[in-house]
């Protein structure tokens, strides 16, 4: 029997993660969790996951420069990232915005609210499972 995937779920919405990491949990993926960029950063540089879900708007450190600094380190380069964010195209006071978000890195992109199997698929389809 093939070894568990491991999953990395870096979002500081509490509820959020939960939801997902069940999900996850239930389609037998080992999941983490981190709850800023920073703690995501130490978190991939202490035991590398093999899939990274990444939300952008976070204190700390946003989703655009965890990933910006994965994908630019070649140790963790080739680990996937599915990055999410709730950012809505008609907001134009943020400083965030779905361009921003496709044009990063991330190996795939999800605008929330995105379901928990969508989630699970993107997962799937990023680890070619």
């Amino acid at each position: 029997m093939s070894e568990k995937k491991r999953i990395l779920i870096v979002d500081d919405e509490p509820d959020f993660v939960s939801i997902v990491k069940k999900n996850l949990e239930k389609a037998n993926f080992d999941v983490e969790v981190a709850y800023d960029g920073v703690e995501g950063i130490k978190k991939v540089t202490a035991n590398p996951p093999d899939a990274i879900v990444l939300d952008v708007m976070m204190p700390e450190k946003d989703g655009y420069k965890v990933c910006a600094e994965l994908k630019a380190d070649e140790k963790y380069n080739d680990i996937p990232i599915l990055l999410l964010t709730a950012v809505a195209d008609h907001v134009s006071s943020t400083r965030y915005s779905h361009y921003d978000g496709m044009s990063t890195e991330a190996d795939d992109y999800l605008p929330k609210p995105a379901s928990a199997e969508d989630i699970l698929d993107s997962v799937k389809s990023l680890l070619n499972m």
